[in-house]
């Protein structure tokens, strides 16, 4: 990572200083995509079919099966859909993931790694602190996402993913089990793989009506993600890279962020997202100027390795903001 040659150590420290002083030598260094380096071969193309291939093209794609996190990001718009109204541009949707992913020896892959989303002002291109609720005219605080450990283990059946209670597998448009083999729908076409990653949820809403009204979207909340992704077919196949470029699109939907404060406003709608997905240089290089800026200067942690440790779950949105900002109702969950 391009933090290292910033600060001049290796201890993964990072200052707010070492980053910006550093700032210039990473854009010379971005010039030439460190992930796009020649592999040495063996090139040997993906078994589709195996559980454990899957899991090694994945891994490298999502993140790296180096030794050392590289970084992917994304951008984009999310959108208002009230009824039959026209869908209606509200701010940008802008962060990062800073991901090491380990294959074990059974095949199966631990992933490490830290994760932020900011919201940003679409006239001025800045994060937003606070945003002036169109619906109710309150100016409410906006709450970033900033998960500085999410750890977890994608083995060789399909991926369960639970969430307050509510179970859910990874690309279950065709229906089946979690018993099902690790498989992932890859094509191959031309010198691309393209592959679709979803996930859909529906489980109670730990930011509940009775303890944060005016956050609160309701009882239950059903956010799903859906990404098309496409990555080099030589990176993937090439076995001496330890991590393949991609880029893509991310889809996302789901109740009013909490932040919004829409529990009391009566609007009965939809968040819906189109960003940008990407890896093209695996380095701070790939965030968003905005955020990266915001990072430095807030939280720097967020860009120093993660850490290894046992699996921490499914860290979801909802369930970080009760866990997180206290309830609206005084006294609320206290026995």
């Amino acid at each position: 990572m391009l933090i290292d040659t910033m600060t001049g150590i290796q201890t993964g420290a990072v200052t707010r200083r070492g980053l910006l002083g550093g700032m210039g030598a990473g854009v010379a260094l971005a010039a030439t995509p460190s992930l796009a380096a020649a592999g040495k071969g063996p090139i040997r193309a993906l078994d589709v079919n195996d559980p454990r291939e899957n899991l090694y093209g994945f891994a490298k794609m999502w993140g790296t099966i180096g030794a050392r996190p590289v970084i992917s990001a994304y951008q984009g718009v999310q959108y208002a859909v009230v009824g039959k109204k026209r869908a209606t541009p509200l701010f940008g949707f802008y962060g990062f993931a800073n991901i090491r992913n380990a294959i074990q020896p059974d095949g199966s892959v631990k992933v490490m790694g830290k994760e932020c989303g900011y919201f940003v002002d679409l006239a001025s291109g800045k994060i937003l602190d606070t945003w002036d609720n169109p619906w109710t005219g309150e100016k409410v605080e906006t709450w970033p996402f900033l998960n500085d450990k999410f750890r977890g283990t994608l083995g060789l059946t399909r991926k369960v993913y639970e969430v307050n209670g509510s179970k859910t597998v990874n690309n279950d448009a065709k229906g089946g089990s979690d018993a099902e083999p690790f498989r992932l729908p890859w094509q191959a076409i031309g010198d691309q793989y393209l592959l679709g990653w979803d996930y859909a949820h529906e489980y109670v809403n730990p930011v509940t009506p009775e303890g944060w009204p005016k956050a609160s979207s309701g009882r239950m909340v059903n956010p799903s993600e859906h990404f098309v992704l496409y990555t080099p077919r030589a990176e993937i196949d090439d076995r001496s890279v330890e991590s393949a470029r991609y880029h893509g699109g991310f889809m996302r939907q789901g109740p009013w962020w909490p932040w919004m404060k829409m529990g009391q406003s009566g609007v009965d709608g939809v968040l819906m997202g189109r960003m940008h997905s990407y890896k093209i240089t695996g380095t701070h290089d790939d965030i968003p100027r905005v955020v990266l800026d915001r990072v430095v200067k807030d939280r720097p942690d967020l860009l120093t390795d993660p850490t290894d440790g046992p699996d921490a779950g499914v860290v979801d949105t909802f369930g970080k903001y009760a866990r997180d900002v206290p309830p609206e109702v005084s006294g609320h969950g206290k026995k």
